[in-house]
């Protein structure tokens, strides 16, 4: 066992029962999989579901939980029925994790578990509203504790034969869309069918960003993926109109984790 795996574990066997908010992203796939491996049945994998979830996550996430023999439950979450949330300012975060442990904590406390998430050191210096929402529900941040980068969150899972160690970063679909304008389902869902072409494409690391009240859809995507999108920026065009966009740009910026909170310091966000 590597000095930083020991280090995760060392933390987690320090609790007695666990709920892990699971997405199936790279940090939460580890911490599931630590967990279970530290605490038994007594870590229990939680996957919150709602129109901000890709379907092909939701899928992930349950197939990684049962190769992994973790178990694992879904609860729905009502993020979408709070104006606030809907509004979508810089704070939209801080609402979607409130409704998260809204829906965790009855469980927790049936388990008598402490609620957790793999947020990890280099989490911390960005724009992360939801982790405030997080701390005054109680949760706890393992991988934190155990001074972990993302850098070691890959190390780790490589080293566990974790399927998730190279998986790129997956963040909900309402961080696609740009603050100001509503969060809706109908938005929600035309950006997953645009980003589920690109992936059929063969484009592996993306994000298709709404703006203009979704009528213009700007395509972030890996640097040594550019030179591939432009040359078939006619098939890129007709995947996102098809998927409800009036205009369809390439940033020639690449992908940037985050890449929306540029607008923060702009203009203001609120109606």
């Amino acid at each position: 066992m590597s000095e930083l795996l020991a280090r995760l574990m060392a933390r987690l066997s320090q609790e007695d029962k666990l709920l892990i908010a699971f997405s199936g992203g790279a940090d939460s796939a580890l911490l599931a999989s630590a967990a279970h491996r530290a605490l038994g049945d007594r870590a229990v994998a939680v996957t919150a579901v709602s129109a901000s979830l890709p379907a092909s996550e939701r899928v992930a996430a349950r197939t990684f939980a049962r190769e992994q023999n973790i178990p694992h439950v879904e609860v729905c979450t009502d993020e979408l029925d709070n104006p606030d949330y809907v509004a979508n300012t810089g704070n939209r975060c801080f609402h979607c994790k409130t409704a998260l442990f809204d829906a965790l904590i009855p469980l927790a406390s049936m388990m008598g578990a402490r609620m957790a998430l793999g947020t990890n050191l280099d989490d911390l210096g960005d724009h992360r509203p939801g982790q405030s929402a997080a701390v005054a529900r109680g949760a706890i941040f393992p991988m934190v504790d155990a001074e972990l980068t993302k850098y070691d969150v890959r190390s780790i899972s490589r080293e566990l034969g974790l399927a998730t160690a190279d998986k790129p970063a997956a963040a909900c679909l309402s961080s696609r869309i740009a603050y100001g304008d509503n969060v809706t389902p109908e938005l929600l869902g035309r950006i997953e069918r645009a980003e589920e072409s690109l992936r059929q494409f063969g484009f592996r690391e993306f994000r298709v960003r709404a703006h203009a009240d979704g009528a213009l859809a700007r395509v972030e995507i890996e640097d040594t993926e550019l030179t591939s999108a432009f040359e078939r920026r006619g098939d890129i065009l007709t995947a996102l109109r098809s998927a409800g966009f009036v205009f369809g740009s390439l940033d020639l910026g690449g992908l940037r984790s985050g890449g929306m909170n540029a607008l923060l310091s702009l203009t203001p966000v609120s109606r």
